[in-house]
C-alpha cells in the first residue's frame, strides 16, 4: 500500500517524525527475523521483570509501615492475663 511513497510523506500522514517511521520499520524487520537484534518479545519480559522485582522490594517497606500504624491504634494485649 504504501509501497514507493516517500517517507516525509507517510510520516506527515501519519503525523509522526521521520525518524520514529524509521525506527518501526527497523523494529518490524527485527521481529519477523529479516534483521538481527532483539525483539519486542525479547524487550518485553525483562521490563515485566524489572516492574515486578521493584513491587516485590516495596513489600517489606509497606508491612513494616502497617504495623507501625497497627501499633499505634491497636493496644498490645496484656501480658498479665492468661491466654485461652
Amino acid at each position: 500500500m504504501n509501497a514507493g511513497r516517500p517517507v516525509r510523506q507517510i510520516a506527515h500522514h501519519l503525523g509522526i517524525s521521520e525518524q520514529t517511521l524509521h525506527v518501526r520499520r527497523r523494529q518490524h524487520l527485527i521481529d519477523i527475523g529479516q534483521l538481527p537484534g532483539p525483539t519486542r518479545e525479547d524487550r518485553v519480559e525483562p521490563v515485566t521483570a524489572r516492574r515486578r522485582i521493584a513491587e516485590l522490594e516495596a513489600e517489606p517497606a509497606a508491612h513494616r509501615r502497617a504495623t507501625e500504624l497497627m501499633g499505634k491504634v491497636v493496644p498490645p494485649e496484656d501480658a498479665s492475663r492468661p491466654s485461652r
